[in-house]
């Protein structure tokens, strides 16, 4: 219905159903101008958008998750700002919480051990009034150019679950492409609807995915700093655990104790390590017009600390 009320009208709608059962014809007959794709199972978050986007052939692509509703001005907003420079290959719109009042992301910001938050979660909207440069965006909703699409091979699927977007986001700067943050494109997200906010699901492929970001993308100096930037962020994320704050507090509460939690992050370390030699063959693959240096100021621009992300 959002996607319904959107003042910009040349677009197709195509609805990715992942559920494996044909859960979205079974709540009725989805609109004419509504193609709908159904997976055969959930194949993750990245070849579901991938061949969402492969079914189509329009100049740009945007990305809305089930749990997110699009304010009328969404893509206009978006639209207008992409085609203000070629350069632009990603669009980041403000991501409000649900009540429409909480602020869920401006863009991302990136860790120094390649953990990923949004900007701005939780502060006052105000504060990202104005439309300016940002890192990337958040997959939950987002507008991308074909172009930057088709150059970087789209999401990477072996992600399946989370960090897909930081990892697409990063490839693409790295490549050269620029993002903008636009506030007038408003969207409200039901945040970790899906997977829950505190879940061995998500504790586990964020953490095996931020792991997989930072391989692939990371400058040497920057990945070899990234293990000591995990030791403090998992010191930190035992504090708040302690304290009962944080993601690592919420976790306790809602699902499981700290072992529980720490056979996640094993988990997720072993997983890396099998999956070493293709992260490497992809890290070779990554269409580099960056520098190094370069690569790190824009990372720094854009950091958040280990205790940031342990806090959240």
């Amino acid at each position: 219905e959002s996607i319904e009320r959107q003042t910009f009208r040349d677009f197709a709608v195509i609805v990715a159903d992942n559920s494996g059962r044909g859960l979205v014809r079974a709540m009725g007959e989805p609109p004419s101008w509504a193609r709908v794709i159904e997976n055969e199972s959930n194949v993750g978050f990245g070849r579901a958008v991938n061949r969402g986007a492969a079914a189509g052939e329009s100049q740009f692509v945007a990305v809305l998750n089930d749990d997110a509703r699009a304010r009328p001005e969404w893509l206009a907003a978006m639209v207008r700002t992409m085609e203000e420079r070629y350069e632009i290959g990603m669009c980041a719109p403000l991501v409000m919480l649900e009540d429409g009042e909480g602020l869920d992301s401006a863009g991302m910001l990136i860790c120094g051990d390649g953990s990923s938050k949004q900007r701005g979660h939780g502060e006052n909207r105000e504060r990202y009034a104005r439309k300016e440069e940002a890192l990337l965006p958040s997959g939950s909703a987002a507008l991308y150019r074909r172009d930057m699409l088709d150059e970087m091979g789209g999401f990477d699927e072996s992600f399946f679950l989370y960090c897909e977007d930081t990892d697409l986001g990063l490839r693409a700067r790295w490549a050269g492409w620029e993002c903008m943050f636009v506030p007038e494109a408003v969207v409200e997200h039901r945040y970790s609807h899906s997977a829950g906010r505190a879940s061995a699901l998500k504790a586990y492929y964020v953490e095996r995915n931020r792991l997989f970001v930072a391989v692939k993308n990371f400058p040497a100096a920057m990945l070899l700093k990234a293990p000591f930037v995990s030791l403090v962020r998992y010191a930190w994320h035992a504090y708040y655990a302690w304290r009962g704050k944080g993601a690592a507090g919420r976790y306790a509460d809602e699902t499981g104790g700290a072992m529980e939690l720490a056979g996640c992050v094993w988990r997720a370390h072993v997983a890396v390590m099998k999956n070493w030699g293709a992260l490497w063959a992809k890290r070779r693959q990554v269409k580099r017009r960056l520098t190094p240096k370069q690569f790190t100021r824009l990372a720094r621009r854009y950091a958040i600390g280990a205790r940031e992300v342990a806090e959240q």
